[in-house]
């Protein structure tokens, strides 16, 4: 007879923002089913997203310097000691994690990440590989790693807990930036992958035809290169680099609505129970990086170069079609049908 699985583990995502905000929902459902308290090994520049989660005792912040090379074969031992008999979830799934494994003084459990069956996937686009990786989308992979069934996506969507005084903040902002007499859309427009790019263009024709139906839009996000303010009407707020991941959220969390590309932004849209349009490119439903939430909304062009890439990187001959044949319009469509 196999021995009980702990109750407390260590799970590790150290990167990016989006997987970490997927996790969230996992980790509260093993929380609430299992009785499972966790720590988190993350970056400390996309943590602030799992602060509040009642699964979630702490949130351990690994020095950069000790993720490289021989360190990292020192801070895993380290790590293994800390928490020998606790168990360790893996939902990275990347060399640096199996090391870690390897030291690891208690149960180990690791996500189905589909990589060759993805890359295959990408080459040849089989029906049946297909089918098999839009069966679970990312947050049920996760789940995968302890359940043999994956629970349902509403079970696993990801989630955000806004304290008061973030709310109190967004509040402030929208009666301070003049956001209180229009519904407002949260607007995100830029990406880490260019192929996820939409154009500025059909970003600055959206904003102006949202002014135009009453709707004032907050740009939220990171960027060296923000829209330029000379092309935007006088109902848009720029926040670019403005707000803390957290006030990112709660300011989402105020709006109507969000648009975004496949990006971080985009699953805190879900997270928070915003209505949220993700504009699909270079990345498909297979990849299982879909928005889950009951009003979210998918678009996308079909095409039959795609999936090209496994995050948007690769170069495209047609400049970018997938992302240029989005067309404003049907974006606009959607934020006055789902808000």
């Amino acid at each position: 007879m196999s021995s009980p699985l702990p109750k407390n583990w260590l799970a590790i995502r150290l990167s990016a923002l989006g997987d970490l905000i997927l996790t969230s929902g996992p980790l509260h459902y093993l929380h609430a089913t299992h009785g499972w308290n966790f720590h988190v090994l993350t970056r400390k520049g996309i943590a602030p997203v799992l602060e509040n989660h009642p699964g979630i005792d702490r949130l351990i912040f690994p020095n950069e310097h000790s993720l490289k090379g021989k360190e990292w074969f020192r801070a895993a031992r380290e790590l293994s000691e800390r928490y020998k008999g606790w168990g360790l979830l893996d939902l990275h799934g990347t060399l640096r994690s199996q090391i870690l494994t390897t030291f690891w003084k208690g149960p180990v459990r690791r996500y189905p990440k589909f990589s060759l069956t993805r890359r295959v996937f990408s080459r040849t686009r089989l029906n049946l590989l297909g089918e098999r990786l839009n069966r679970y989308n990312v947050p049920q992979r996760y789940a995968l790693a302890i359940e043999k069934e994956a629970p349902s996506r509403e079970e696993l969507r990801p989630r955000i807990w806004l304290t008061a005084q973030e709310k109190s903040f967004s509040d402030s902002f929208f009666t301070e930036h003049g956001l209180t007499e229009r519904p407002v859309v949260a607007l995100h427009p830029f990406a880490t992958h260019p192929g996820k790019q939409w154009p500025i263009g059909h970003w600055l024709t959206l904003i102006r035809k949202l002014d135009a139906k009453g709707w004032s839009c907050l740009i939220l996000g990171r960027s060296s290169e923000p829209l330029p303010a000379q092309e935007l009407p006088e109902n848009v707020v720029d926040a670019t680099n403005a707000s803390s991941l957290r006030e990112t959220c709660a300011l989402i969390a105020r709006s109507r609505a969000l648009v975004t590309g496949d990006s971080g932004p985009m699953h805190m849209g879900t997270a928070l129970g915003v209505p949220t349009i993700g504009l699909f490119g270079p990345t498909t439903s297979h990849w299982g990086f879909f928005p889950s939430g009951e009003h979210d909304v998918v678009l996308e062009s079909a095409l039959h170069c795609r999936p090209c890439s496994l995050h948007g990187g690769k170069g495209c001959p047609d400049s970018i079609r997938c992302m240029r044949d989005i067309m404003p319009e049907q974006v606009l469509t959607e934020i006055l049908r789902n808000s």
